[in-house]
């Protein structure tokens, strides 16, 4: 029995954000029942190519976006825009415990699906609302996608090589890292509401805004703005705080080395050949090797070109500096540490037999997540989850299907 076994979560979002927060439950062992659009379903189903290849080697209709936020869970296909369909979402919401949805700000009311309505037939309903902005303000009824997002909060600012360098401005991070966020503080939030509850309170709105969390995640560099007034610049892949944080050239590529104290950093200047470093009075100290940094950065690289990354990384380790390779995805998946660590899975699927999928990090020892099923097809268990749940007769979940409702 996983953790959260006794929940059930009805999810009405789409795309990354709420799917990802339903995921995260589903994997812990709640009942994600995953409500999508008749005949279309979540956005995410046509966002590709790549799509999942079947046994012969030819696409099916499953996109590989889509298959990475959506394990676990149910899916039931509702026309909530139709009467028969929102009675049938209000009766699964009345025997839920949680909602998540990401509609535009007020677009559920329409349906009578907003946290108010809700509430008035499930008090203990804990309603999880993610949108770009959030339920108030003058942003409030706008539209907010992850990519805009990291422009808007702040996060390109700080991302890209620095003025004046060859490819320098602004630089979105490799996969929306918003909307993964957003999805993980709205589940802290949900867990919160649970314990909340669970003490004898009832349930509650939680308002969650993709802008709100990419500000608030900006940690170190939004303090460093906030304790001198001075908005920080890209520093490509140098820390602000930090020195050397950084990449460097080797022989044969790159590596990263990452020297958290003077310590790591006398160390690393003996493995280097330069000792001296170490004593100099411009680069003893890290506020010293920050304030030098123009100095410090091109003599480590005139030395770290001599050796491969590989001699930099085994030298390192061994004098115990922390640093470490680039991988591409092809190389971090036959990494030893994430084999062992078992971050790669496989699911059966209905359609291509297996489906590969990365695990969750989360690891406890007496209630694991668990992979019960991959993500869904589209409707896969409409007349299952009505038929359980509601105790709909096959009948009625026939003629729905029939009238378009399914």
């Amino acid at each position: 029995m996983g953790a959260l076994s006794h929940l059930r979560v009805l999810d009405l979002s789409r795309v990354l954000a709420g799917p990802w927060s339903g995921q995260i439950l589903a994997d812990l062992g709640a009942e994600v029942i995953k409500v999508e659009r008749p005949g279309n379903g979540d956005d995410t189903r046509a966002w590709g190519p790549p799509f999942l290849k079947d046994a012969y080697g030819e696409n099916t209709t499953e996109a590989a976006y889509y298959l990475s936020a959506n394990r676990n869970k149910q899916s039931v296909t509702i026309d909530f825009t139709r009467p028969e369909g929102q009675q049938l979402v209000r009766e699964l919401a009345a025997k839920s415990d949680i909602v998540i949805e990401n509609f535009k700000v007020g677009g559920l009311a329409a349906y009578g699906l907003d946290y108010e309505s809700l509430k008035a037939i499930n008090p203990r309903l804990i309603y999880c609302s993610i949108t770009g902005f959030g339920q108030t303000g003058p942003y409030a009824k706008r539209a907010g996608y992850d990519f805009m997002i990291q422009g808007l909060g702040g996060l390109m600012s700080l991302t890209g090589r620095p003025e004046g360098d060859e490819g320098a401005g602004p630089v979105k991070v490799g996969v929306a890292l918003t909307d993964i966020l957003t999805g993980l503080y709205s589940t802290v939030a949900i867990l919160a509401a649970l314990a909340h509850r669970d003490q004898g309170g009832g349930g509650q709105h939680i308002d969650m805004a993709l802008l709100d969390v990419q500000v608030a995640c900006l940690a170190n560099q939004a303090m460093n703005y906030l304790t001198t007034g001075v908005a920080p610049k890209r520093l490509g892949n140098a820390h602000p705080n930090i020195v050397p944080y950084q990449d460097f050239p080797t022989a044969d590529g790159d590596f990263i080395l990452t020297v958290g104290n003077d310590g790591q950093f006398r160390k690393f200047a003996e493995v280097a050949g330069q000792p001296q470093w170490a004593d100099d009075p411009r680069f003893a100290t890290n506020k010293l090797r920050v304030a030098n940094r123009a100095l410090l950065i091109p003599l480590i690289r005139q030395a770290t070109v001599f050796k491969s990354t590989a001699e930099w990384v085994s030298q390192l380790e061994k004098a115990g500096v922390p640093c470490g390779p680039i991988n591409d995805l092809a190389q971090v998946f036959a990494d030893p540490q994430v084999v062992f660590r078992g971050l790669a899975v496989e699911l059966p699927h209905a359609l291509a037999g297996a489906v590969p999928h990365v695990a969750s990090p989360i690891r406890l020892s007496e209630t694991p997540v668990e992979y019960r099923n991959a993500p869904p097809l589209l409707g896969e268990h409409t007349a299952q989850v009505l038929q359980r749940v509601l105790g709909m007769q096959v009948e009625a979940v026939e003629a729905l299907t029939r009238s378009g409702v399914l």
